[in-house]
Parts: C-alpha cells; sequence; structure tokens
C-alpha cells in the first residue's frame, strides 16, 4: 500500500471526481456533506455521484452534481451484467479521484476490477487500509459514525472535511407541497412538533411504540403543539394507531409526502421526535432541535449530526444488541414520554435508567421564524 497521508485539495490535476454510496437511506443523505466539503476544495471540479435507487431523487436538482447513475448490484441488475454496466459508466467518467463512501467488500472489488483490467484512477479515497484505494482513514478507535470515518478518509487526503450537517437542495415543487400540506392541516411555523415513529419493517425493535408517541403527543398538546406524523408505506399501520390513541393530538402525514418534502416541514417544526431512522438524518439538515430514541442500535454511530441532537437510550446491559427479535423489548418503555419531554425543555430525564448522548439544549426551545407561515 501506499502512503496514507496527501494533500489534494485545490489541485488543478483532479477534474473529474466520482462518489460513491449506495445504501442506505440516511447514510446517503450524510453523503451530501462530504460531497459539500469535495464541492468546496475542487470548485471548479465536476462531480458524480454513483448511488442506488430510490435515493438518486435526494439529489435530482442538486447543482453540485453533474451526473448520477445507478446500477442495481442487488435485484435485476446482479451479477456480471451489473458489473460489466458499473465498470463501463466508471470508465466513461476518466475520474482523477475516487471516494468511495460504501468502501464494503463489493465497491472495493469493482474499483480493484476495473484497475485490474487497465482502468486508471490516480487518486482513490476509502475508509479502510486496504486495495485498491491508495488513500484511506486512520483505525478507529471504539465506534465510529459513518460521517464521523468519511471524513477522517477526506483528511487523510488533506481535504477540509467541515460541513456539519447534511447540505440538501429542496426542489421548488417539494417546498410549495410541504406548504399547502401545512396549510390544509393547520400547521403553523413553530407550533408543531415533527414525529418519525417508524422504520423499515425489518427493524421494528428500533420503533419507540405508539403508545408512547401518542402519550407525548398528548403531553405536547397541553403546552399548545400538535404533532404532525411522518412515515413511509412500512410505517402506515403504526402512524394510524397513533392516531387512533392520540386523537386530534395528532396529524397523520404518513404516506402523504415525498422526500424532499419532509425537509422544508421539518424546518418549520418546533422540534422533531424520532425513532432511529434515515428520515432523522434527513431531518437533521433542518439544523432544529431534535430528540432521537435509540434502543438495540448504537446512538454513538447512529445519532444523526448536529449540535441540536440529543439521543435517548435505556441504560440497560442488552442495549446496542442490533437484534432482530426480542423476547422482552424493554430497552424502549424505559425512555419513557415524560423523558423526551424533559430533554425537549431543556432538561436532563430525572430517571437515571435513562443515558442521553450529544447535544442538549439549555433551556426551552424557542420558536422558529420562517417564510413557511400559512
Amino acid at each position: 500500500m501506499t502512503r496514507s497521508r496527501h494533500s489534494l485539495a485545490g489541485r488543478s490535476d483532479i477534474r473529474r471526481i466520482l462518489v460513491i454510496k449506495w445504501t442506505a437511506m440516511g447514510d446517503v443523505v450524510l453523503a451530501s456533506a462530504i460531497i459539500e466539503d469535495l464541492h468546496r476544495a475542487f470548485p471548479d471540479a465536476t462531480i458524480d455521484l454513483n448511488t442506488m435507487e430510490p435515493w438518486d431523487r435526494l439529489f435530482r436538482d442538486d447543482p453540485r452534481i453533474q451526473r448520477i447513475f445507478t446500477v442495481d448490484l442487488r435485484g435485476r441488475e446482479r451479477g456480471w451484467r451489473g458489473i460489466r454496466r458499473w465498470l463501463r459508466e466508471v470508465r466513461r467518467g476518466r475520474y482523477d479521484l475516487v471516494v468511495d463512501l460504501q468502501s464494503n467488500d463489493r465497491s472495493a472489488l469493482l474499483l480493484s476490477a476495473l484497475l485490474l483490467s487497465g482502468g486508471r484512477i490516480p487518486y482513490r479515497i476509502g475508509h479502510r487500509k486496504r486495495l485498491p484505494y491508495n488513500i484511506f482513514a486512520p483505525a478507529p478507535e471504539g465506534p465510529r459514525y459513518s460521517l464521523e470515518w468519511s471524513r477522517a478518509a477526506l483528511r487523510a487526503a488533506g481535504i477540509p472535511a467541515e460541513t456539519p450537517l447534511p447540505v440538501l437542495h429542496v426542489p421548488t415543487q417539494n417546498r410549495e407541497h410541504a406548504q399547502a400540506l401545512m396549510i390544509e392541516e393547520g400547521l403553523v411555523t413553530g407550533q408543531f412538533a415533527l414525529f418519525m415513529p417508524g422504520c423499515q419493517a425489518a427493524g421494528h425493535l428500533k420503533r419507540w411504540g405508539a403508545e408512547r408517541y401518542a402519550e407525548l403527543a398528548r403531553l405536547i398538546q397541553a403546552e399548545g403543539v400538535k404533532a404532525a406524523l411522518i412515515g413511509g408505506p412500512d410505517e402506515r399501520e403504526e402512524c394510524a394507531r397513533i392516531r387512533a390513541l392520540a386523537g386530534d393530538a395528532v396529524v397523520d402525514l404518513c404516506g402523504r409526502t415525498e422526500v424532499l418534502d419532509i425537509l422544508p416541514l421539518a424546518e418549520a417544526s418546533r422540534y422533531i421526535v424520532s425513532n432511529d431512522t434515515g428520515t432523522a438524518h434527513l431531518s437533521a439538515a433542518a439544523d432544529r432541535p431534535m430528540v432521537v430514541i435509540c434502543g438495540p442500535t448504537d446512538p454513538r454511530r447512529v445519532r444523526p449530526p448536529g449540535d441540536k441532537v440529543t439521543a435517548l437510550q435505556a441504560t440497560l446491559p442488552c442495549i446496542n444488541c442490533y437484534g432482530k427479535q426480542c423476547s422482552h423489548h424493554s430497552c424502549m418503555p424505559m425512555v419513557t414520554p415524560r423523558a423526551v419531554l424533559a430533554v425537549l425543555h431543556g432538561r436532563a430525564p430525572e430517571s437515571a435508567d435513562v443515558a442521553l448522548f450529544g447535544a442538549r439544549p439549555e433551556r426551552p426551545l424557542a420558536t422558529p421564524h420562517s417564510a413557511m407561515d400559512p
């Protein structure tokens, strides 16, 4: 392997850059901060993105990116068909720098195959010291958040990595749709909370639970704050249960938003409460106060970025198990709605059974001002 320290920022011979980030939604959103760092370091270079559907939609109107290409390596293009097309697309780019934010066995193998078949990319940044990367992040000490790992890899290349939050460009039609939903449901900027109570069906243990979200909705309703539920197809049943339990304390927007509608809604919200899910990372771009409830996943790895984000987790010996099945699932009930409300008010939870990770507001949350007032 070659040396792991370079100084690439601003070099005139880096004219074409490829960023690779396939999945999952939250990690693709975080990659937007790295794309911003690259755009600032190489303002005259062309940046292309290789991702997977449907996450290409996150960047469809992004002025920083010239070309987006997707190859379904795990589905309809699985096997040699997808490999050949991927190699063809990357060769076509004639890249001077590739930043592999996926850095798994498959992406490393594909890049290695490209090099062995005569493809030439002078600078290849990855997360680990392994082929095919000639620039890589130093070995982590303890759990490393995916964004921090990517930042470390950029810094090993001498590229400043200073963008604190995801940077997404929301098309006008998404902002208009978000505003229309607010008007339709009577949501006033700064007077509603955004709840994200779901996650993909396979990760159901990450869900805090309809009963607890409903109780929190009733608690904040007493303070003049309405809850708006956000979710996709896998979460409609969960949102419907919360609506049935909480009544007029909530507005159910589940299934009524596109992914890029969520950011302007988050920007207009008073605060956000979420499970460990991809939309929480997307909402972090709004820089609004947020509480994320964690159970089987490690807050040190999954807490969205930002000084206004706090993760809560029960203090149990079995936390961070990353399990798909559990006989008791006691980590979620231990994080009570009143514990979440305390953090939203700028206080620590009274219970010693709940640990905090990241930022905690020092005073009650202020009402934001936004052009999105209906």
